[in-house]
């Protein structure tokens, strides 16, 4: 447990394990955090992940500084994170403090100049994100918000919005999504069962393409009983 402490110096082992235990331990770390932390980099996010890849860095690089302040300090801010996050689904006003409000940028097709100043945008930032999101004319957007996770979202004008189904009162079909049941040559059994079949069944039905299961890579099946197979190719 040497490398765990402050040393003059380090031997290789000592840097390995060092680095295998500062690996496990942030990863620990991040998944007390939740997958928001991951997915979605608000300010308070983001702040955290500035500050623990900083006190995780060093002890990395030098052999002066041992894990054992670094990992406590983590595991305080990490503690602190969970409090703030469901602080803020309990406290409207905490919740503005560390997300803020959505900024709305356009309305009626009209850029509202004093936001884009308040939210730091430039023009040139709003035209690329128009064109990101398929639309050409800033004059076809009904809103638009700079959304509190640093994204832009945009809604249309009602005359310049896709026709869904709904619209002409057409009748569709149930919603299938397709199920995962074979995937780099091995079957998942779980989600097999879950749709009512079972191992004998699918071997069957593979039969058609002249394959074995460990030829497929990837075989889905939707609620319809629809399979669908993909061989390597």
């Amino acid at each position: 447990m040497d490398f765990f402490y402050s040393q003059e110096t380090l031997t290789g082992l000592q840097w390995i394990l060092r680095a295998i235990v500062s690996f496990f331990f942030l990863l620990f770390a991040v998944k007390m955090m939740g997958r928001r932390a991951i997915s979605q980099l608000r300010l308070i996010d983001f702040l955290m992940a500035l500050i623990i890849g900083n006190i995780l860095a060093h002890p990395l690089s030098d052999e002066q500084l041992g894990l054992k302040g670094p990992m406590i300090t983590t595991l305080v801010l990490v503690i602190l994170y969970l409090i703030s996050v469901v602080g803020s689904l309990h406290w409207v006003s905490l919740r503005n403090f560390f997300e803020g409000s959505p900024l709305p940028l356009i309305e009626n097709g009209q850029v509202i100049h004093k936001n884009l100043v308040k939210a730091r945008i430039s023009i040139d930032m709003i035209l690329s994100e128009l064109r990101k999101a398929n639309i050409e004319d800033i004059q076809k957007v009904a809103l638009s918000f700079w959304e509190p996770d640093g994204t832009i979202s945009f809604f249309l004008l009602p005359q310049y919005q896709s026709v869904t189904p709904a619209d002409i009162q057409l009748t569709t079909k149930p919603f299938s999504f397709p199920i995962t049941i074979i995937k780099e040559g091995k079957i998942d059994s779980h989600e097999l069962n879950r749709v009512g079949k079972d191992e004998g069944w699918l071997k069957k039905n593979i039969t058609v393409y002249n394959a074995d299961v460990t030829d497929i890579l990837l075989a889905t099946i939707d609620t319809n009983g629809n399979l669908k197979i993909f061989l390597y190719g």
